[in-house]
């Protein structure tokens, strides 16, 4: 197991371990992305995912259930399909070209992929009530690379503005705030 397919384990696990206890009511709360709700969040890891990255690595999936019908399995199925296939060296070192050029899939995965399950996980956590501290190891990795590619990020038009906070905030508030959510 690579040091990326262990890394996007504990941060998939820590959505994972949030995804199974929303209660049932709090599916419909509003999250801190404008317009969207709890299943939404859900549902967009389970759409941009499985589009991004199953049709370009060949990779199989069980059947995803609608997120409409049960977000908590349409997630583990994604889930297990990605880790499944970070699992299988074949796939993990397979090079193909991406939109950001070429890359091997756990590359791509590590750099696209798992910061976005990261900041889901504190989304779902804010709308649903549930804890929202998140992983501190990967909080500080993101961080010290988001400078560097603040340009990039909000050019692609998945970040809000970045919301400014006071100079000695944590970790975790300075990169919720870079990615234009307010803490």
């Amino acid at each position: 197991m690579s040091e990326i397919s262990e890394r996007y384990r504990r941060i998939a696990a820590e959505f994972t371990r949030r995804v199974d206890v929303v209660p049932d009511e709090a599916w419909d709360n509003p999250t801190p992305c404008a317009g969207w709700v709890a299943r939404d969040v859900v549902g967009h890891l389970t759409a941009w995912l499985p589009g991004f990255f199953f049709g370009t690595w060949d990779i199989a999936a069980g059947p995803i259930v609608p997120v409409a019908d049960d977000p908590v399995r349409a997630w583990h199925a994604v889930d297990d399909a990605i880790q499944s296939a970070l699992d299988n060296p074949e796939i993990a070192k397979g090079m193909r070209n991406t939109p950001m050029g070429e890359a091997t899939f756990e590359d791509t995965i590590d750099q696209i992929c798992t910061p976005d399950v990261l900041v889901h996980t504190w989304d779902l956590a804010r709308a649903t009530g549930l804890d929202d501290t998140l992983d501190a190891e990967e909080v500080h990795r993101f961080v010290g690379g988001m400078e560097a590619a603040d340009t990039a990020m909000r050019a692609s038009g998945h970040y809000g503005p970045r919301i400014e906070v006071p100079a000695d905030a944590d970790e975790q508030t300075r990169l919720i705030a870079f990615v234009g959510r307010q803490p």
